[in-house]
């Protein structure tokens, strides 16, 4: 692994070149194609690059403009996004599962010039957005699209842009980038908006390269390198995924395969056999509660077996234990880790979480079912990862883990963790107020208030117990953090999603989406009506619900009981606004749909 030409990079595009000379016909970016598993070598990956930055060029974009970038993660995205950063200009991607609105914001926000999109669907609420806007002057569609009325700007296809001549392509490319630096913009990536409507995060080349030295330093000490393999599923327009998924690869010369999709992951897995995996906690639930299910089936010594590892988790979570485990430990050796290992592919060194907190009873089941979980902390505006959980410093699933190599962390009178490095943004764009406000000139203009109240252990790793703005303050004027009660009811099997309140109240209450599966059961064990409108007025089936909440409540002091609870009409997505794209509760919005509901349970 070569730690020293990461450090020595002036920008990704430098590195990327620097890996597509040094791997030439080895694998780079495989997607299934046909019901095949297609590759891209590194080499031919670059020669695509060049050509397509110089057709950027040549429609007249000028370095510093900005180009948007809509599409699902496939090759063609990795591509676009270093082919727009190989012609001077700024990567601004979006969410596909952003609505016309979303669109029109960010277009108009970042004043992009230019939009490059990979299918039809996702064009028509992108041509609608582009319409109102007015900015884009240019349309790149990586597939074809249907349009009859191109309004004021021109459509390019994929195929075109990418013909010329690839030797006078690279040249002008690398003379491009000898005047890059490390704080050059390298994109604008809009955080997911958990409230409020979504800000432009500057990230320059050195903040992503400082996030993949750190990484790759902690790779390189922790595991055995070889060829590895990096199964991309969290959306590349996803600031976690666009450094830990496609650039920390690229500096450690390792090959991505892309996911297509929830509902193939599964076999996906199987075939890819990935060795590193970024995944967001709630699928690290959804993966444990269908692993549980699977085994308790089997029943008799499954059953037990599954019971020992649950407990061992639970042992390791505390750091309690001791030579006692190690017979129960090498039962599992021979029987459930195999197994649990062999859902991922069999070949996974390490999965990383991130994305949002991940609930310590998941990362230690599959930290007892033998698999090394690998926790990140930080946020868009740290690049983003800022620390990590990993073997050599000692994991503590309670914590984030340690800083990275070259991130300072200290924390505020009020438990606000500040960070600051290389590896934080230059600010929002065109928003200086709010840049002033993340980065006030009272603490230098350089350490960035994360929003997130925590503390250091006694090895240096960071706890953290809630974002700043989140935090309820009873009536009383106790501090509840909702994230941990709410990550411990999702893990009661009658709950999918879970947001509680109590702002200003003398109690806490809940507002559940009952899983679905098991709501189900339930109705055809009971013989009611499996219609989710009929089963919320079901008295029987609301004790059944009230079951959950009170395991979950036996846990909890008294000032974070859970009094009262009701259920959702819907489960809480993207589509009606709850959800970000990272799978995180949007608040606001399920206030303003549930206010009435929940203020009725005072």
């Amino acid at each position: 692994m070569q730690l020293q030409d990461i450090e020595n990079a002036q920008s990704l595009v430098g590195l990327f070149l620097q890996r597509a000379d040094e791997r030439s016909d080895m694998p780079f970016l495989t997607a299934r194609i046909d019901g095949k598993w297609i590759p891209i070598s590194y080499a031919e990956a670059a020669r695509q690059v060049c050509l397509l930055a110089e057709r950027l060029v040549a429609l007249g974009l000028k370095p510093g403009d900005r180009v948007m970038l809509v599409s699902e993660n496939r090759p063609e995205w990795c591509i676009a996004d270093l082919a727009i950063m190989a012609a001077g200009c700024i990567t601004t991607p979006a969410y596909t599962t952003n609505t016309e609105g979303d669109h029109c914001h960010i277009l108009s926000d970042s004043g992009a010039k230019a939009v490059i999109v990979s299918t039809d669907k996702l064009a028509r609420p992108l041509l609608a957005a582009m319409l109102r806007a007015g900015h884009a002057e240019h349309l790149i569609a990586i597939e074809q699209i249907h349009s009859s009325q191109s309004g004021g700007f021109e459509i390019h296809h994929w195929p075109q842009m990418l013909e010329g001549d690839p030797v006078a392509a690279r040249a002008a490319v690398e003379a491009r980038m000898a005047t890059v630096t490390r704080d050059t913009i390298a994109c604008i990536i809009y955080t997911s908006g958990t409230s409020g409507s979504p800000r432009g995060v500057m990230l320059h080349h050195g903040a992503i390269l400082h996030n993949v030295l750190a990484a790759g330093d902690v790779l390189a000490t922790d595991f055995d390198w070889a060829d590895e393999r990096f199964l991309s599923f969290l959306p590349l327009s996803h600031a976690l995924e666009h450094t830990a998924g496609l650039y920390l690869p690229i500096g450690l010369g390792a090959d991505i395969w892309f996911a297509e999709g929830l509902d193939k992951l599964s076999s996906n897995l199987e075939e890819a056999q990935p060795t590193f995996m970024i995944v967001v906690p709630r699928l690290f639930e959804i993966m444990r509660e269908k692993t549980i299910k699977a085994v308790e089936k089997q029943g008799g010594a499954a059953s037990f077996l599954l019971e020992r590892a649950i407990h061992l988790g639970e042992r390791q979570i505390s750091g309690k234990t001791s030579l006692k485990d190690l017979p129960v430990s090498l039962l599992l050796n021979l029987t459930l880790r195999p197994k649990v290992k062999a859902r991922f592919g069999g070949r996974v060194k390490a999965l990383v979480s991130g994305g949002a907190p991940l609930n310590p009873d998941v990362g230690g089941f599959f930290q007892a079912m033998g698999l090394v979980m690998l926790q990140g902390y930080g946020q868009t505006e740290t690049a983003p990862v800022a620390c990590c959980n990993f073997p050599s410093a000692g994991i503590r699933l309670h914590t984030v883990g340690p800083p990275l190599r070259g991130v300072e962390v200290k924390i505020a009178a009020d438990g606000e963790i500040l960070v600051r490095g290389e590896l934080v943004m230059k600010g929002y764009w065109n928003n200086p107020e709010a840049t002033a406000a993340a980065m006030p000139a009272e603490l230098g203009g350089d350490w960035l208030q994360t929003g997130d109240i925590g503390h250091l252990d006694e090895g240096g790793r960071i706890v953290i117990t809630d974002r700043k703005k989140d935090i309820i303050v009873n009536d009383k004027g106790d501090n509840i953090a909702p994230q941990k009660l709410e990550g411990m009811l999702t893990l009661q099997p009658e709950v999918a999603q879970a947001m509680v309140s109590g702002d200003k109240r003398p109690h806490m209450v809940a507002l559940l989406v009952p899983d679905p599966e098991w709501a189900k059961q339930w109705a055809k064990d009971n013989g009611a009506d499996g219609d989710m409108a009929a089963l919320k007025d079901n008295p029987a089936f609301i004790r059944a619900l009230k079951a959950a909440v009170d395991r979950t409540n036996q846990e909890l002091s008294v000032i974070e009981k859970i009094r009262k609870f009701t259920v959702a009409d819907e489960p809480f997505s993207v589509d009606n606004g709850q959800m970000t794209p990272t799978m995180k509760i949007r608040r606001n919005p399920i206030r303003a749909a549930y206010q009435d509901r929940i203020d009725a349970l005072y």
